[in-house]
């Protein structure tokens, strides 16, 4: 074992000693090499918030109550009716984490179409260009797969019914707005929302550390940027 991790450590200086240049990168080189980085950021990003708690216990991507109904929040928790909303919240963050698994499938087809000026452009560009272009490329299809399972979802956790029991509590002090009636969208923007942010930091987190990205090849390109 202890010879394997010494080879390993050799290879590593190895590649680095040599690293690349963008220019000298082969078109092959830089696209295979940001796949395979980017396949294992979107990877661990969406596994991270599809499990139980993703969403619900990171206060990064937290799913609060809409902006219209947190004032009713505030007054409802002073009066000791909290656990209305606290019941409303968990289940929106339910339903955003029971879409993590389709995003998975959408970013991973995103990122075999992209191209050599794609990568490159990543490559070249700012801390959150991986996360841009995702954004850009997936932002349209993921909405449209994530509002039927976070509806399914909704149904599962009983949000409308919730919804229902924290508007008719809130109603009585004319808090609640009639256009606040449906929380489907919010929901599936809220559940985007947090899968970019998770990708950025992924994104910020391999390029700080080539070594850590997924692959020979990864570290290979990663390890050309700035040179």
């Amino acid at each position: 074992m202890r010879k394997l991790l010494t080879l390993f450590a050799a290879l590593i200086l190895s590649s680095a000693a040599h690293a690349l240049s963008l220019d000298q990168l082969t078109n092959k080189d830089a696209v295979g090499g940001l796949k395979q980085a980017l396949t294992q950021g979107a990877g661990k990003a969406v596994d991270m918030l599809g499990k139980t708690d993703g969403f619900l216990g990171n206060e990064k991507v937290k799913i609060p109550l809409p902006e219209n109904l947190q004032r009713a929040e505030h007054t409802m928790r002073t009066i000791g009716l909290g656990k209305y909303a606290d019941e409303l919240i968990t289940s929106m963050n339910r339903a955003a984490e029971a879409a993590m698994p389709e995003a998975k499938k959408t970013l991973v087809a995103s990122i075999k179409q992209m191209s050599v000026s794609d990568a490159k452009g990543i490559l070249a560009g700012e801390d959150n260009a991986a996360t841009e272009y995702f954004r850009r490329t997936t932002a349209e299809p993921l909405g449209e797969k994530f509002k039927p399972i976070v509806r399914k979802a909704m149904a599962k956790v009983k949000l409308a019914q919730r919804y229902d029991q924290f508007v008719g509590k809130a109603d009585m002090f004319g808090l609640v707005r009639e256009e606040d009636a449906s929380l489907e969208d919010y929901v599936t923007r809220k559940a985007l929302d947090g899968v970019f942010l998770m990708i950025a930091e992924e994104e910020k987190a391999i390029r700080a550390d080539p070594v850590a990205a997924a692959g020979r090849l990864a570290k290979k390109v990663f390890g050309a940027i700035g040179k």
